[in-house]
């Protein structure tokens, strides 16, 4: 038997052995390798790995066999060691599920300041703001509006009044994929990293600092007056966002209440009283007295008299309002005799046929 190794402090050898039964591997080891360096090493044979425990009386070794004395590697692959896999799907599954691509935050943050929010394309004027601190390009709200697309996240937004324009001064010279526009006040960029507002009764979008820094009760680019209320912070944090919402709905019930007062005042063009409905004339300047004065004076049962200042219902000497069951005689023609008149209307006559076991009455109408 022969004996090869890759390590210089073992030379290639001709082995001549006394075989025993109980004589293994690690008994060869003894003889060629000091005991703390029994574990580093192992036998191989045409290739295979061979345990410790093999014995050498073994079909498998032949006087023309060779065993090549390798080391062990430190870690798993090829020594026979642990490699953190037990199979070649456990290689596989490590792969089999895609894992979801990192979205950079300063990108996702660019893209919340530059782009639309419903259409995600860049922003060009007109651009508005809603009641939120949202910001859209207003050709592409409006057409989402007429269509009926509109996300329900933006359901709060029903036509132009809920749209507020703004103004945003452009830098110049800017390159592609950076911040467009800027605080005309401060110059500090539209790009996120700053807290900017915009201006209810201008439009005009400034940044934080900027109104921080010049106190002034009106806008720093036009002057005019604005209050605490008419900021309305851009791209806002949960917490400013949740304060502009209960604003925004403070608002909405404020203008319901003044169209409900302007009803009841008769504001609107619409009187209700007792059960009529009649034109004010304060919204519309519409003449009463003339319309009232239109109204013809007809003598009769049920017809309208202008006998005040708004029409009443007399029939039949009745009380006014009282209710009078129409007959077709009251309108028949002046050259028509009443009873032939009447006899084309079924309701005019009652039938004097009678129920009988094989023929039942048929409904008023159609006997």
């Amino acid at each position: 038997m022969y004996l090869q190794s890759p390590l210089p402090q073992i030379p290639n050898q001709a082995l001549t052995l006394a075989l025993t039964p109980d004589l293994t591997l690690h008994h060869l080891k003894l003889t060629l390798l000091p005991v703390q360096a029994l574990d580093t090493l192992f036998f191989t044979l045409n290739g295979r790995p061979l345990p410790d425990s093999t014995r050498l009386q073994n079909p498998r070794f032949t006087p023309h066999s060779t065993l090549v004395l390798h080391p062990r590697l430190s870690g798993g692959g090829g020594d026979g060691g642990a490699t953190g896999a037990e199979s070649r799907d456990c290689y596989l599954n490590m792969y089999a599920v895609k894992k979801p691509d990192k979205v950079d935050p300063n990108e996702q943050r660019l893209s919340k300041w530059l782009n639309c929010a419903l259409t995600n394309e860049p922003l060009k004027r007109p651009v508005v703001v809603d009641f939120l601190g949202n910001v859209f390009n207003k050709e592409g709200l409006v057409e989402a509006l007429l269509a009926k697309k509109l996300p329900k996240g933006f359901g709060h937004i029903k036509g132009l009044k809920d749209m507020i324009p703004v103004e945003l001064d452009s830098i110049r010279g800017v390159k592609d994929g950076g911040a467009r526009f800027q605080c005309p006040i401060t110059g500090l960029e539209f790009n996120g990293k700053y807290k900017f507002y915009a201006i209810r009764t201008c439009g005009h979008v400034l940044s934080a600092k900027a109104l921080k820094e010049v106190k002034s009760s009106g806008c720093l680019v036009c002057r005019k007056e604005f209050g605490e209320t008419d900021k309305i912070a851009i791209n806002g944090s949960e917490k400013e966002v949740a304060a502009l919402r209960e604003q925004m709905e403070s608002e909405k019930a404020k203008v319901r209440e003044r169209k409900v007062r302007k009803v009841k005042n008769g504001e609107l063009g619409v009187d209700v009283d007792e059960g009529t409905l009649q034109l004010s004339g304060k919204k519309r300047d519409i003449d009463v007295e003339a319309v009232e004065r239109v109204a013809a004076k007809v003598e009769g049962n049920g017809k309208v008299v202008s006998g005040g200042s708004k029409p009443k219902v007399v029939a039949n000497g009745q009380a006014d309002g009282a209710a009078k069951r129409f007959k077709a005689t009251d309108v028949a023609p002046a050259n028509a005799t009443k009873e032939v008149y009447a006899s084309i209307f079924t309701s005019s006559k009652k039938s004097n046929f009678k129920e009988t076991y094989s023929c039942r009455s048929l409904p008023l109408g159609r006997n």
